[in-house]
């Protein structure tokens, strides 16, 4: 029976493939293409950078203490292409299996750790992350179905 942190590895690693997934979809003029203009929801690749950069805050955190949301490095001007968004995903993805390897235990999850929010068990914390990292893939996801719908629909 696997334990909980392999449970949470896998889940944060289907994480790192969904993201892969949604980019190798796109080329680099449609990553940040609203699918309406006028619309105040995100793009495919905005979901997925921001779902990217959840994880990167976190595991920055618990391998460097470093909690700083990582929204400078992320803006579509600096990952303009689909390489260097998985570049970046690749990074991010890094940072989070070193992130695993500091947690040896199960008993480590119930640690009390200072997060950019205060203090938080890690499990909580980890949990946390997965959430939002997942809602974001998801709302990516949906807007490609939703792109791949309106082309197949204009053709």
């Amino acid at each position: 029976m696997d334990g909980v942190i392999d449970i949470l590895d896998r889940q944060f690693a289907q994480l790192f493939d969904g993201w892969q997934d949604v980019i190798q979809e796109l080329n680099s003029e449609s990553i940040y293409r609203k699918l309406n203009a006028n619309s105040r929801s995100l793009s495919c690749g905005e979901h997925i950078v921001r779902s990217a950069r959840i994880v990167e805050q976190t595991f920055g955190g618990i391998t460097a203490n470093l909690w700083d949301d990582p929204f400078e490095w992320t803006l579509p001007e600096t990952l303009a292409t689909r390489e260097s968004v998985l570049d970046y995903l690749r990074e991010v993805e890094a940072t989070r299996r070193r992130g695993f390897e500091l947690i040896k235990t199960e008993e480590d999850l119930t640690k009390e750790i200072v997060a950019a929010s205060g203090p938080t068990q890690l499990f909580s914390l980890l949990l946390d992350t997965l959430l939002r990292a997942g809602h974001h893939l998801s709302c990516a996801q949906e807007a490609l179905d939703n792109s791949n719908s309106k082309l197949r629909t204009e053709n």
